[in-house]
C-alpha cells in the first residue's frame, strides 16, 4: 500500500524540483516535443514559485516524485485566446496548473493524474472552481492526461515566455 499526498513546496525542495523538471525536459526532448527546450522553466522561476507559495510537491512514500505550480487569480496569457473561448460560465478569477512534472522513474504510474486531482482539491479549498491548464500541441502524452482528468479543450493561447502556441483546457468544479 502506498502513501501519497500533496504539500506546499519549501526552499529545501528546490533541488529535487529542479531534478524532476530537468528529467521532464529530457523526456520531452526524447519524444520530439519542443516544449521546455529553451531553458524554461529555470531555477529562478521555480524558486519564485516557492517564494510566492504556489509551488506544490507530490510525495509518495516519503519521497517527492512530482511538482506543479498552482497559480491563482488569473494569467495574462489566458486572457485572450487565439481561437476558441472559455466556458460561458467561467469565473473572473481561476487557478492555473503550470510546470507540472513527475519524476522520470515514476512515469506511467498515473501519478500525474493523482497530482492533478490533488490540485483540484487545493483549488477548491482556495475558493476556485474554474481550473485551467495548457500544453504544447505536440505533447500528446500530456494532452491525454489532461483530457482523462476531465478537462475540456477550449482553444489556443500564446505564451509570453516563448511566443509558443498552446492548447488551452478548462474544468469547472461542481
Amino acid at each position: 500500500m502506498s502513501n501519497i499526498y500533496l504539500r506546499q513546496a519549501t526552499p529545501d525542495d528546490l533541488p529535487r524540483i529542479i531534478d524532476i523538471i530537468d528529467g521532464a525536459k529530457k523526456t520531452l526532448r526524447a519524444r520530439g516535443v519542443e516544449q521546455w527546450q529553451q531553458g524554461y522553466p529555470n531555477e529562478e522561476i521555480l524558486k519564485q514559485d516557492i517564494q510566492e507559495d504556489i509551488s506544490y510537491v507530490l510525495v509518495l512514500n516519503g519521497t517527492v516524485v512530482g511538482t506543479a505550480a498552482l497559480q491563482q487569480g488569473y494569467d495574462k496569457n489566458y486572457q485572450e485566446m487565439n481561437s476558441g473561448s472559455w466556458d460561458s460560465d467561467s469565473d473572473v478569477t481561476y487557478s492555473i496548473i503550470h510546470r507540472i512534472a513527475i519524476e522520470a522513474d515514476h512515469q506511467g504510474e498515473h501519478l500525474s493524474s493523482a497530482l492533478i486531482q490533488q490540485l483540484f482539491t487545493m483549488s477548491n479549498y482556495l475558493g476556485y472552481r474554474d481550473v485551467r491548464i495548457d500544453t504544447h500541441p505536440d505533447n500528446l502524452v500530456m494532452q491525454h492526461i489532461i483530457i482523462s482528468n476531465g478537462f475540456e479543450e477550449k482553444g489556443t493561447i500564446t505564451m509570453d515566455e516563448d511566443d509558443g502556441v498552446r492548447l488551452a483546457y478548462q474544468i469547472l468544479l461542481k
